[in-house]
């Protein structure tokens, strides 16, 4: 009678928790998967059903050209933030406690700015009248502007910018979960501080690595108003391809197509990243 008395009232708890959880699922599925539904279904029947706005990743030049391009440039922006994320992390899990505070705030400020307002102040900077190249002539180093901007060279200076605080606070969270005196007992043995850090510390934070170049690479992948703004036109991604498409075109089955296409490569990256590393140990639980 007991047993079943426990088993009875676990059910009940159950039910409460279900219940609760029911304005969230509904608002999930009527704000979240009927669009995605909506977006999946157009792209196989606008302009006749079928496979063929997908045919055209295989077929078409331009969006081939579009998808090399997002590709690309997520990617280097991926290696450029992961460079300077994981010197900056590491510069603050072995900096004092103060000294973490200030830095972290840095870290953070950007985070209070917004991407467009960020955007408009990368283009005046790397502008050919911009101070970057007004100090580069300055000191000699060029005789004319460079082309710093409204190219993909803008781009990736601005995106590396917006992105770096997503890899320097994953790489900071699982630093701190590595227990220092790994390396200490790799030196009290012998090891030089480079091997310590090649052969004791480096493995340790691959998990970082992969969890943040994940994140980073899948964010840039759908970037819009930065290479919109210093690319000038002239550096076209999927996100301004597809909006393109939508709102001048009108080929609602090639937007769709391409949202699909994005969103699919992001469950991927999400799907392998999940079947390489603990998200616990990325966390540095």
């Amino acid at each position: 009678m007991r047993r079943t008395a426990v088993l009875s009232r676990a059910k009940d708890i159950n039910r409460v928790y279900w219940l609760i959880l029911l304005p969230a699922l509904l608002m999930l599925v009527v704000l979240y998967f009927v669009p995605l539904g909506n977006v999946l279904m157009t792209s196989v029947t606008d302009p006749k059903p079928g496979l063929g706005n997908y045919g055209l990743l295989f077929t078409s030049a331009a969006v081939q050209k579009t998808l090399i391009t997002t590709v690309r440039i997520a990617a280097i922006t991926t290696a450029f933030a992961l460079l300077l994320g994981y010197a900056v992390a590491y510069a603050m899990r072995a900096a004092t406690s103060q000294r973490q505070r200030v830095m972290l705030f840095c870290v953070l400020l950007p985070f209070w700015i917004s991407v467009l307002v960020r955007s408009f102040a990368w283009l005046t900077i790397l502008g050919p009248q911009g101070p970057l190249n007004a100090a580069l002539m300055g000191l000699g180093l060029t005789d004319e502007p460079l082309a710093l901007s409204r190219n993909e060279t803008g781009v990736l200076i601005a995106m590396v910018h917006v992105m770096l605080p997503y890899a320097i606070l994953t790489l900071y969270a699982n630093m701190r979960g590595i227990d220092a005196g790994l390396v200490s007992a790799a030196r009290s043995l012998g090891a030089s501080r480079f091997q310590a850090f090649r052969m004791v510390f480096l493995p340790a934070t691959r998990p970082g690595l992969i969890g943040a170049g994940s994140l980073v690479f899948i964010l840039s992948l759908g970037f819009y108003v930065t290479p919109a703004i210093l690319g000038g036109g002239r550096v076209l991604m999927v996100a301004q391809y597809t909006a393109l498409q939508i709102n001048e075109t009108m080929r609602w089955g090639l937007g769709t197509m391409l949202a699909a296409t994005l969103m699919i490569a992001v469950l991927g990256t999400l799907w392998a990243l999940s079947r390489v590393i603990d998200v616990k140990r990325l966390f540095g639980t």
